[in-house]
């Protein structure tokens, strides 16, 4: 069986979304644009303030879905379905935004530590056009294996016996969260047919067989395709390893609307415009 080796390894940038929140962009840049099926992943937080107080407020999505993962502090989500809730840390936000909504993200502190991850995952055309859904999944209800090595959150997808709460997914996708601790190793068995990357919170990781640059701090590590994933912590480390099956199709972006051609993301926009997006 093929052993997956390092592809790239790029660091993520520093970049602000919202109304001025403060993150790290590493796949939607111009090294890593889209990983099909992910159009984005940012890490947002800080220990200042300043830096997320102003949150994100009301703006609209169509034909994605978007993943948010709080590690420290809290959100308060709202959209044009009627769904809220407050993540707080260790809770999965799960929205698949389909024909269209609108929803805002707004810290539910005034001060302390912020944490958390965004992803973005593509819609095949047939699932662009659906009613969106909102799945909110509490920490204690993530898969979690604990032993003396290592600790693994899973959010989709299985590890050993702690399966993720988002099941029959089209993309099958898998998304793991993992604290290593230093000269362990986690192995990993990948669909071969899946794309594939590594975010590198904090820590020093070496992966596969082959010799690659040294990883830093918040960097996406890209892998290539195969099936044997090992990864060996040089030293304490935590991270998350995500995959999906590449969907594809053409897309074409515009701003918070990805769909297949131009001619949608225009249609989009006179969507939104004439307030279609809070009605359902």
């Amino acid at each position: 069986m093929s052993q997956i080796e390092v592809k790239k390894i790029i660091k993520a940038l520093n970049a602000s979304d919202g109304a001025g929140v403060k993150l790290k962009r590493s796949i939607g840049t111009p090294e890593a644009d889209y990983i099909d099926p992910f159009l984005m992943l940012d890490e947002f937080g800080s220990e200042n303030k300043d830096d997320y107080i102003a949150g994100f407020p009301p703006h609209p999505h169509r034909g994605i879905e978007t993943v948010t993962y709080m590690l420290n502090g809290g959100f308060k989500h709202q959209d044009s379905t009627g769904a809220e809730g407050i993540m707080t840390s260790g809770d999965v936000q799960w929205m698949k935004t389909g024909r269209g909504i609108i929803h805002s993200e707004m810290p539910a502190m005034k001060e302390g530590k912020l944490l958390g991850f965004q992803l973005w995952i593509n819609m095949p055309a047939k699932l662009k056009k659906n009613k969106p859904e909102y799945l909110y999944i509490k920490g204690n209800e993530l898969g979690t294996h604990k032993d003396n090595e290592k600790i693994v959150k899973v959010i989709a997808g299985k590890y050993k016996k702690a399966e993720g709460p988002e099941k029959n997914h089209n993309v099958e996708p898998i998304y793991i969260h993992v604290v290593l601790e230093e000269g362990k190793v986690f192995d990993y068995d990948v669909p071969k047919e899946h794309n594939s990357f590594i975010y590198l919170l904090k820590g020093e990781l070496i992966i596969g067989n082959k010799k690659h640059e040294k990883t830093t701090d918040s960097s996406l590590i890209l892998l290539e395709r195969g099936i044997k994933l090992k990864i060996l912590a040089n030293k304490k480390s935590e991270f998350l390893f995500i995959a999906g099956k590449p969907i594809g199709e053409p897309i074409a972006r515009g701003g918070p609307f990805v769909m297949n051609t131009k001619a949608e993301i225009l249609e989009a926009i006179k969507d939104y415009n004439e307030g279609k997006f809070a009605k359902y």
